[in-house]
């Protein structure tokens, strides 16, 4: 394959419109449900990760950051906004809210899925 920007699109290889998923939490005895908006892992996640493994900011805050969006795709938290550096007065995302934010993008990016194993012949061997 030459690489250009008709073969990588005809590969899938841009991250697209953010896709669409529900997400629920508890706060105490309480139960929230809500609509986000995540965008797949690609250019802004990688620059966050890079600028993550330098010091320079909270590698998780950082996903939650680039990978949370509207349906346009414009960002909704800050780092800051995570980690509570943005206003200390309302301090840091909720623990609860948090981890359901990383399972809906966990679940975009199918994170934790594993390859099927090559299905076994009669003879016992794999097959390729």
């Amino acid at each position: 394959m030459q690489l250009s920007i008709k073969t990588l699109m005809e590969k899938g290889s841009f991250t697209g419109r953010p896709v669409k998923k529900d997400i629920k939490w508890k706060q105490g005895d309480a139960e929230h449900t809500a609509t986000v908006f995540v965008r797949p892992l690609g250019y802004q996640s990688t620059v966050s990760d890079l600028i993550s493994g330098a010091g320079k900011h909270d590698g998780v805050a950082g996903r939650i950051a680039v990978s949370i969006c509207d349906e346009d795709g414009a960002p909704v938290f800050t780092v800051g906004d995570i980690t509570g550096e943005a206003d200390p007065e309302r301090g840091a995302l909720d623990g609860a809210l948090t981890m359901a934010l990383l399972a809906a993008i966990g679940e975009v990016n199918h994170m934790g899925k594993t390859m099927s194993s090559p299905t076994p012949t009669s003879s016992g061997t794999k097959s390729p």
